[in-house]
């Protein structure tokens, strides 16, 4: 029998802590018998706040996350993931950090998430104030993701020189997490200076929340591995590529003498969920049209800012062709009826592995459908 029908056929679920394990049996290495084994998965919203052609009030796009949190907040996902962005109806939410104080005052058990605070636009001592006070606010339940992005517009209107983002994102990191664990802090770096500054709130979680560091490129990847740091993993990359990207972190990590056992390495995927394969991939098709056109082609060519962290879009305009949307549903999208989505959630713990799904669904009617139908089964 293919490790695939076992899988579908003989599947027990236990949750245990908001964290789902799925039982499936496989064949041994080399060998005709069958033995279990257990993969734990969790599984979150990256919530972007998405304005395509400003058709609606820019309330009601707020509304309607607040909506989709309340129904998160009673079904069993882990946490909300905020997407940080600026200048762009792509996802309208500049601060991440106030955003989520709100959904701290209307959720309980929910974690949120930021996904990811782009640490070179901040300084980076009300950085370290403002997710502190967060962490404080919703009772110690943020995880902190961070990131430098890679937006030209961004950079340029922040006034932000991109050949200077590696530097300022890890100082800036380095100085929230010592701000966190010390109770005054003295600080010599590149960019920053200071001297027995006493930095208040401290979070509720000591030492400080978990955290994330976004790692898109390879060199992204070995630098957070070489230095212990867990990673998110990003939307647009396909699955492949985040398997290898997978691979090449936990090697990194363990030869840097880090254990792998016991991280959480949240892999964000688009999810395009529908009754028929037909509905889902036209859903897929029209998130990826809107993403070329408001997101993804910003300095696509030689003059990218970070040429690793592109797709190959060198055929894209304003809007992609069909051959590159087609493309970038079927390598990068989760998409199908609920019945395909759960097999295809199956095959990527298999192969990945999958420990920690990041949804970002391209319709209002995913999430409904994915709630509904799809996460049932895992919990």
């Amino acid at each position: 029998m293919p490790i695939k029908r076992i899988v579908d056929t003989a599947c027990m679920i236990e949750p245990r802590d908001k964290v789902r394990r799925v039982t499936y049996f496989a064949p041994k290495t080399g060998s005709n018998d069958i033995t279990e084994r257990t993969v734990s998965v969790k599984f979150a919203v990256l919530q972007f706040f998405s304005w395509p052609g400003k058709r609606v009030p820019l309330e009601a796009v707020y509304q309607r996350a607040f909506d989709r949190v309340d129904v998160m907040e009673r079904s069993g996902y882990d946490a909300v993931w905020l997407a940080e962005h600026h200048f762009s109806t792509y996802s309208v939410c500049p601060s991440i950090h106030m955003m989520g104080t709100h959904i701290a005052a209307r959720t309980e058990r929910l974690r949120i998430g930021t996904a990811v605070s782009l640490t070179p636009f901040y300084h980076p001592l009300r950085l370290a104030e403002e997710v502190a006070l967060l962490d404080v606010l919703s009772g110690g339940r943020v995880n902190w993701g961070a990131g430098r992005g890679f937006d030209p517009t961004e950079y340029r209107t922040f006034g932000v020189d991109f050949a200077e983002s590696y530097p300022r994102f890890r100082e800036g990191v380095d100085i929230v997490l010592e701000a966190w664990k010390n109770e005054r802090l003295s600080y010599d770096g590149q960019f920053h200076q200071y001297e027995n500054v006493e930095v208040l709130p401290k979070p509720v979680q000591q030492p400080h929340p978990p955290v994330w560091l976004a790692a898109t490129s390879p060199t992204a990847v070995e630098w957070c591995a070489q230095h212990g740091f867990t990673i998110l993993m990003d939307p647009h990359a396909t699955h492949a590529d985040i398997a290898t990207k997978r691979a090449l972190y936990q090697s990194e990590l363990e030869q840097a003498g880090h254990s792998i056992e016991g991280r959480e390495i949240p892999m964000a995927r688009n999810i395009a969920v529908a009754n028929t394969d037909a509905e889902a991939l036209e859903i897929a098709r029209r998130g990826a049209q809107f993403m070329f056109g408001n997101y993804l082609p910003k300095g696509v060519g030689s003059a990218a800012p970070d040429a690793e962290k592109r797709i190959d879009m060198s055929a894209i305009g304003g809007r992609a062709d069909d051959e590159t949307v087609d493309r970038y549903a079927n390598e990068t999208v989760i998409w199908g009826s609920p019945e395909k989505v759960y097999d295809d959630l199956q095959d990527l713990a298999e192969t990945l592995p999958l420990e920690y799904l990041m949804c970002a669904p391209l319709s209002q009617g995913s999430f409904e459908v994915f709630t509904e139908k799809v996460l049932p089964k895992f919990l």
